[in-house]
């Protein structure tokens, strides 16, 4: 990409990221780093799919913050919203992707060919690459449609690994006919972005392009599938069991389940117990009060769409793990989803090409 373009063009995302406060100043940092690795190559296209993804990301969070607000919570206890992303968000939407931009701008100067104006992208192992990075921002995008906007369906969202129950919204792995679509739109949005910024050879016919725009859209959407089997079953989705609803926690980091360590006994409860004998003294009043709200928590609850069996004593525990083992946060799931679906539409393109994937290293 031409450092006349590049330059202002680093300058302006910065500034926008800074001024909305949409990233934190590591965050900033690292979309920098992030933005020269996609500007050192050749062409632009890398660029602009990066700063698509960025704004168009930025663009449907806002469409459902205030809605979200109302759904979930953050971690801290207050009402969900999402704040400025860090660092380690910033990576984990494009961290596969600038490698693989990285290696092929190295291929394009081993060879020879990184200063030839009529580079184009053809069917060589190397351009098996330039698949892999799309597609990484096809299936991000789609990811992030599909889990901003799938929040704003009238549906309650069903478990992918159990089609028939119904969770609450913001549970990993729940998904919608809305969130479905707009994950197909993100897709969809990215791919044919980059069809019209790719420079491809002329041996390329309009079909050819036609089905590697579907192709990779499709790649791309098969990206929050496999996001949400991945959260489904990794990452834990843990519920305030006193709102029933989602707890979400900051920077896409784990959420703690927490325990209170002494029996919670209120004001209200503690004026009834001079009502009550003496040889039931406080006992009594702790098992009222827990009974209290134990009922009330399963109906609010119930009405979040979450299963009555998981709601626990009130006097112990305020969160819950409704679905998932807690082995990876958010963004750990987005780095190995964006990694699995990149390699395997490198494995297909390979293959449908005719071209070995070990080629790709071959100078």
């Amino acid at each position: 990409m031409k450092p006349i373009i590049a330059v202002p063009a680093i300058v302006a995302l910065e500034y926008r990221a800074w001024s909305r406060k949409s990233l934190t100043p590591g965050g900033i940092l690292t979309a920098f780093a992030t933005a020269v690795a996609h500007a050192v190559h050749p062409w632009s296209v890398f660029f602009v799919l990066l700063g698509v993804f960025f704004l168009a990301g930025t663009a449907v969070t806002k469409v459902k913050h205030d809605v979200k607000a109302t759904l979930t919570q953050s971690s801290t206890g207050a009402s969900s919203g999402e704040g400025p992303r860090n660092h380690v968000q910033v990576l984990a939407n494009s961290l596969v992707a600038s490698i693989l931009i990285l290696l092929h701008t190295w291929q394009l100067r081993q060879d020879g060919s990184y200063w030839d104006e009529g580079l184009c992208f053809g069917k060589r192992g190397s351009d098996i690459l330039v698949v892999g990075i799309v597609v990484n921002y096809a299936a991000v995008a789609a990811d992030t449609f599909s889990s901003e906007l799938g929040i704003l369906s009238k549906k309650k969202p069903r478990l992918i690994t159990a089609p028939w129950k119904i969770v609450p919204p913001g549970t990993n792995g729940g998904v919608t006919l809305t969130g479905l679509e707009a994950g197909l739109l993100g897709a969809f949005i990215l791919t044919i972005t980059s069809t019209l910024m790719i420079p491809f050879c002329k041996s390329w016919s309009w079909d050819q392009i036609a089905q590697y725009t579907a192709a990779l859209t499709l790649a791309g959407f098969s990206g929050t599938l496999l996001d949400s089997l991945l959260g489904a079953v990794f990452q834990a989705s843990v519920i305030d069991i006193h709102s029933g609803k989602i707890v979400e926690g900051a920077g896409g980091r784990k959420v703690l389940v927490h325990r209170q360590p002494f029996p919670h006994i209120s004001q209200t409860a503690k004026l009834r117990s001079d009502t009550i004998s003496h040889e039931e003294g406080e006992g009594a009043v702790a098992k009222t009060s827990a009974l209290n709200d134990s009922t009330k928590t399963s109906s609010t609850m119930q009405r979040a769409g979450t299963s009555v069996s998981n709601v626990a004593d009130g006097q112990h525990e305020s969160r819950k793990i409704e679905v998932g083992h807690d082995i990876l946060d958010n963004n750990a799931v987005n780095i190995v989803m964006a990694a699995l679906v990149s390699m395997g539409s490198m494995v297909m393109a390979s293959f449908i090409w005719d071209v070995p994937l070990s080629s790709i290293l071959s100078f």
